[in-house]
């Protein structure tokens, strides 16, 4: 027998802000009553490879009353472009879309990043619900209402801030997933952990076997835990002044590599080569012990994660980190941990020391 439904809500300054993320099994039956009675219209957006979950999710719409429509978008990062966005606002338009209809995203975070950009575009803004079908969607990019397109300067560059109106985290998607998407998406999970939950850190230590089963009472957990750390988080902060900032811990270096490897690396893999500089870099500067530093390596490594990257890409990474959004002026700032659970934002005074600090996680 399935656990009941677990229902994390995130809450903002205004009601427009605040939404369910509901964890569990058999959740398409909760979207007419998200949408409500004034919705006509639903676009599903989702990529080529979930072709046949986009056309499950749009005949559910259509037996619930609904006329569904769909945008099918390239697969991964290569869907998070600007032409791509111009197509899905031309099948807006082309079927007279008005601000009472709404917009599903169907897919891991690539697709929610654009989704929610198409949503918060239209009409100045239409709701949104995101389904997301990969755990790094789930515990990351759905829940929070960030949007975004990369350009060819960097990731996520342009976008805008548009909670949804709910995101289901159907875990049953998660039974297809490939065991090394599901373990890269851990990285965001330990993310949380370090610096906010260590109990996180904890679970995975203690049965490592149990993390690469989409099924088990352990990932749905550790989901569960990763999800209320970045509610909490969003629901004190949306648009990133201050406090959230942190959940960026690992990825300013980790933004700069899918640059310099044109997407083509797993952002999880990114991430997890930038905690191990993050807090390498938090040991640098006098905040950290040795223990979490290795013990950041340790995680990472017992899910087959990278923990290093080329030496020779050093310059190149730190051209692109210096457009990172968290830059001020000719100052790069760094989340870093001043000890497990305790994040803070450091401005780093000079490249020498980031240079030295790339130098514990270079590959030759």
């Amino acid at each position: 027998m399935s656990q009941p439904t677990t229902r994390i809500d995130v809450t903002g300054s205004q009601p427009s802000e605040n939404y369910p993320v509901l964890v569990g099994h058999n959740l398409l039956g909760q979207i007419p009553e998200i949408l409500g009675g004034r919705t006509q219209r639903v676009l599903v957006i989702h990529p080529r490879a979930l072709r046949s979950t986009g056309e499950l999710v749009m005949e559910d719409l259509r037996k619930a009353g609904f006329e569904s429509f769909s945008a099918e978008i390239p697969d991964a990062e290569e869907g998070k472009h600007i032409q791509v966005a111009a197509f899905c606002w031309q099948v807006l338009g082309q079927n007279d879309f008005t601000r009472s209809d709404a917009i599903i995203s169907v897919g891991g975070g690539a697709v929610s990043d654009l989704a929610g950009f198409v949503a918060a575009t239209w009409l100045r803004g239409v709701r949104v619900i995101h389904i997301p079908t990969t755990l790094l969607g789930m515990v990351d990019a759905a829940v929070g209402g960030k949007t975004g397109i990369n350009t060819a300067e960097g990731k996520n560059l342009v976008g805008a801030f548009h909670p949804p109106a709910a995101v289901l985290c159907e875990l049953g998607v998660l039974r297809t997933l490939p065991e090394n998407e599901l373990l890269t998406g851990m990285a965001e999970v330990i993310k949380c952990g370090f610096i906010a939950d260590p109990v996180i850190l904890d679970l995975m230590e203690a049965n490592p076997q149990a993390l690469r089963d989409s099924q088990s009472q352990l990932v749905r957990e550790l989901i569960e835990r990763a999800i209320r750390v970045k509610a909490e988080v969003v629901s004190e902060d949306l648009k990133e002044s201050g406090r959230r900032e942190f959940l960026n811990y690992g990825h300013t270096l980790g933004h700069a590599i899918e640059h310099a490897e044109r997407y083509q690396w797993r952002h999880g893999a990114a991430v997890a080569v930038g905690m191990v500089f993050a807090a390498e870099l938090s040991l640098a500067a006098g905040y950290l012990d040795e223990q979490t530093v290795a013990r950041t390596r340790s995680i990472c490594q017992s899910l087959g994660l990278p923990t290093s990257y080329r030496a020779d890409r050093w310059p190149q990474l730190l051209e692109t980190m210096r457009r990172d959004k968290k830059a001020r002026g000719s100052l790069l700032r760094f989340v870093v941990l001043e000890s497990l659970g305790k994040p803070r934002i450091y401005e780093v005074p000079d490249d020498s020391m980031l240079f030295m600090t790339y130098q514990e996680i270079a590959d030759e």
